[in-house]
């Protein structure tokens, strides 16, 4: 019965929880359901307005179409002579190949002469045309009333072969000073008018065809076949007859997986209800750390109790606000005696001294922050009087916010002998310390300059993927990772070059032996390419890559290093040509050839205004740079990579003296797998 008592308590707010949370997880399944049905029925609103925008513009251009035959026939029909008018008709079925016939007729419309497309066969070799001829009849008994042209109703001709044609005839009165010259007929095919005014981009996605009012298909045009499920219907008014056009989306019905967008609302309401879920389970976690966290208080109060160290806590203005046990039995005094100022075990005779002390540690804006973790020697006197040498170590107390609030210190008691031997080992710290720091400074400039390609390749494949996500709307979830996968790819593998490139570089400031491996000169280049690529697009330069015939040298080399140099090298070339070469002008060359038996020389070579003889001298001098933004390191690391592999790097002007050839040398890889070359590279002109 107690424990029940105990627990109902406890078991109370645990409902109350899962109550909410049950109510929570209800409300977001009813809002992600409507927004799923929401996004179904904007898919399928926006591929019926597709299916309508695709007829209107069918309509549009047909219409257009058949005026502008209207007006070449009219011209014909205006033609004096008669070879005027058969060239002009003969040039017309050329550039139509919808026009499959003319025909001119007399007054009685008996056909007097007719020419048939040059490039089909004859459309009435099959059934004559007296038979087929009662639509022309009465589209120019139209055309004669109105004294306009006139269209006739679409029929069917027959052709060889159980095969036809549908096809339409566009009668144009022919008039004359003296009165009626007769008429001219033009017959047009309905499939392939339909097949001129379709627009390609609308082609691919819609069946577009003549229909009868009943829905049978006069004639058709589209790759695709309709999923009959976007339906659009146009009518296609003519003078004297109509057509009626049918626009068919092959897309069905929207579904969840071949649609991005659905793909994505679903993809979200899972991670919205796996964050529903993880924050339940936080909940819980969060009671059982709770508790423990009790637990943990206890046993770390009696750990600093038990410890032999003093350990003093102190706020911003100096007044203690902490001490452990060890403390007040180093000094003698209780926690209540201890907050007085000054301080009861600072000595007498040094008050004046430790306040300024302390008023220079306390601020912390007036030392380096790495001051706060060393120790500092100091003198106590305990409440009998007896002074003692102590060994103060401090640290900033750093609250929840990460706002700084005071300081904490472990005080430890010394003898005359542990002093001197304290007070020598700081002394040879502070030397190391000092060596330390100029290592971390030339390895910190060391890094900048060398992770700055690799770190601005993978900003540039990052945007470049998130900019294909906001574009790719209509694709789906295998052609959107198909797209993703080689930029996500090359980040990949920037970051790993990245790696490299710190271990390469730790290594060369320590002045340690690189790691050489033997390499093919091509997969060095082809290392370099998406990054000079990407530069050298955005610059407008066309990078050409020579090779030479046959299989490209091996060299033995450090990779990583290497291909730095290449970098530099390559983005320096890139950089001369902006805004001094046109654009169309701007060609970056990189070659590599085996200059000797036991040599292969790598070039770099741009069509820029090449190198002022001021900035030649001194253009491998260290931190020597001409642009605001340069660090002047890179040719300097550069020559220095290739002389620690026993090659050279110069430089002079490019082929023609145009521009810049930087040039290097690596040692070529013998039979046996060792390298050919001897540690003195073949000599080079320098400029």
């Amino acid at each position: 019965m107690p424990e029940r008592d105990d627990d109902a308590p406890a078991e109370r707010p645990r409902r109350r929880r899962v109550s909410w949370w049950a109510a929570l997880l209800a409300l977001l399944g009813v809002a992600q359901t409507l927004l799923v049905a929401l996004t179904v029925s904007y898919e399928s609103t926006r591929a019926q307005d597709e299916a309508e925008s695709a007829a209107a513009e069918t309509i549009a251009d047909t219409r257009r179409q058949l005026l502008r035959a209207t007006q070449h026939l009219q011209g014909v029909a205006w033609a004096e002579e008669v070879h005027e008018r058969r060239d002009e008709v003969h040039r017309l079925m050329r550039e139509r190949p919808d026009l499959l016939r003319v025909e001119w007729r007399d007054r009685r419309q008996v056909v007097t002469e007719a020419m048939d497309a040059p490039y089909a066969a004859p459309l009435f070799r099959h059934m004559p045309r007296d038979a087929l001829s009662l639509e022309a009849e009465l589209a120019c008994g139209a055309a004669a009333r109105a004294a306009t042209p006139s269209f006739s109703r679409s029929y069917f001709v027959p052709q060889p072969g159980g095969l036809g044609l549908e096809v339409m005839d566009l009668c144009v009165p022919v008039l004359r000073a003296g009165g009626d010259g007769g008429f001219l007929v033009a017959t047009f095919g309905l499939a392939a008018l339909l097949d001129a005014a379709l627009p390609p981009r609308l082609g691919r996605l819609h069946e577009l065809s003549f229909v009868e009012g009943d829905g049978t298909r006069l004639a058709r045009a589209g790759v695709p076949r309709g999923a009959g499920v976007y339906v659009a219907e146009r009518v296609l008014d003519l003078p004297g007859a109509a057509l009626q056009l049918r626009a068919d989306a092959a897309a069905g019905p929207p579904s969840l997986i071949p649609n991005v967008n659905l793909a994505l609302v679903l993809g979200l309401s899972l991670a919205l209800f796996g964050v529903v879920w993880v924050l339940a389970r936080d909940v819980r976690r969060r009671a059982v750390v709770e508790r423990a966290l009790a637990e943990t208080l206890a046993f770390r109060q009696a750990m600093e109790d038990s410890l032999p160290t003093g350990l003093r806590a102190r706020d911003l203005s100096g007044e203690v606000r902490y001490v452990n046990p060890a403390f007040c039995a180093m000094v003698g005094y209780s926690p209540e005696e201890l907050r007085r100022q000054p301080p009861p075990y600072w000595p007498p005779e040094r008050v004046a001294e430790y306040t300024v002390r302390q008023r220079e540690r306390l601020d912390k804006e007036s030392r380096p922050s790495r001051e706060a973790r060393e120790g500092v020697e100091s003198m106590f006197v305990r409440k009998n009087g007896e002074r003692f040498p102590v060994m103060i170590y401090e640290a900033p107390l750093v609250d929840g916010q990460g706002r700084h609030t005071g300081w904490m210190g472990a005080v430890l008691d010394l003898s005359a002998q542990r002093h001197v031997e304290e007070i020598s080992r700081q002394q040879q710290d502070r030397l190391q310390a000092t060596a330390r720091l100029a290592t971390v400074g030339e390895m910190a400039s060391l890094l900048s300059h060398e992770l700055n390609q690799p770190l601005a390749a993978i900003a540039s494949y990052a945007s470049g993927s998130l900019n294909l996500l906001q574009d790719t709307g209509g694709l789906s979830t295998a052609e959107l990772t198909a797209l993703l996968q080689g930029p996500l790819t090359r980040v990949a593998e920037q970051a790993e070059r990245a790696g490299r490139v710190i271990k390469s570089v730790h290594d060369f400031v320590r002045r340690r032996e690189q790691l050489q491996e033997n390499m093919d000169a091509g997969a060095l280049i082809e290392a370099i390419l998406p990054l000079a690529r990407l530069q050298a697009h955005k610059s407008q330069t066309r990078l050409e890559i020579d090779l030479g015939a046959g299989p490209a040298p091996r060299v033995r080399c450090d990779r990583t290093m290497v291909e730095q140099v290449l970098l530099n090298l390559t983005r320096n070339g890139i950089q001369a040509m902006d805004g001094t070469t046109p654009n169309g002008e701007r060609v970056l060359t990189l070659r590599v050839r085996r200059s000797h038996d036991r040599w292969a020389a790598f070039s770099v070579t741009d069509t820029g205004p090449g190198i002022p003889p001021e900035v030649a001298r001194q253009l491998f001098t260290p931190f020597f740079t001409t642009r605001a933004e340069g660090m002047g390191l890179g040719l300097s690391l550069c020559r220095t990579v290739i002389e620690q592999h026993g090659g050279a790097l110069d430089f002079g002007p490019g082929p023609g003296g145009r521009g810049t050839e930087f040039r290097f040398t690596l040692p070529l890889i013998a039979a046996g797998g060792s390298p050919g070359g001897v540690r003195q590279p073949p000599q080079t002109a320098q400029p």
